[in-house]
């Protein structure tokens, strides 16, 4: 059986190897996630609740994190929601719907602090299924070139990102 929880720093290690296995052997290859993660804690916007792991037989098998993003236009800043970077299951254990049951989590979270909007950059087949929309449809773009068919965006009230359009900045630690 699989159970969640919100990450405690004795997990943050486990958490790195984790990340460093899922990434390493995709297509894209391994990328900075676990230092992207290590680095998305310091921001001042970091929230602990946000971020979880997937535990089976108390070993973590999966993780994810959510920071915030802001969609701005003409550097008027529209909305603040969050992005989903990464997500990460180790490739043992994936398939088995540990992922989904991350991301269900992590949405409900976002509701919770009422956040409007989660963003991803991820595989169109994987996120679509869990009702992900090109960000393209909404009007939003990334702020560096990202295949359009990557890009996604799921409102998590209806109509949450009506009379908003722009392009999605992310925190600093996306940068180093």
């Amino acid at each position: 059986m699989v159970t969640l929880k919100t990450i405690e720093p004795s997990d943050y290690q486990t958490v790195d190897s984790l990340i460093r296995k899922a990434f390493t052997n995709t297509e894209e290859g391994y990328g900075n996630e676990a230092e992207l993660a290590a680095n998305l804690r310091k921001d001042a916007t970091y929230q602990n609740y946000l971020e979880i792991v997937a535990l089976k037989d108390n070993t973590i098998v999966g993780y994810g994190l959510l920071s915030e993003v802001g969609v701005y236009e003409d550097s008027i800043l529209l909305s603040t929601g969050l992005c989903l970077a990464p997500l990460a299951v180790l490739p043992e254990m994936q398939k088995q719907g540990i992922g989904a049951m991350l991301l269900e989590e992590l949405e409900i979270r976002a509701k919770k602090e009422n956040y409007p909007f989660i963003s991803i950059l991820g595989h169109p087949a994987y996120y679509s299924k869990f009702g992900y929309q090109l960000a393209s449809h909404f009007n939003i773009q990334a702020p560096f070139p990202v295949p359009d068919d990557a890009y996604f965006v799921k409102e998590l009230y209806p109509a949450s990102l009506k009379n908003v359009e722009g392009t999605i900045y992310y925190l600093d630690a996306f940068n180093e």
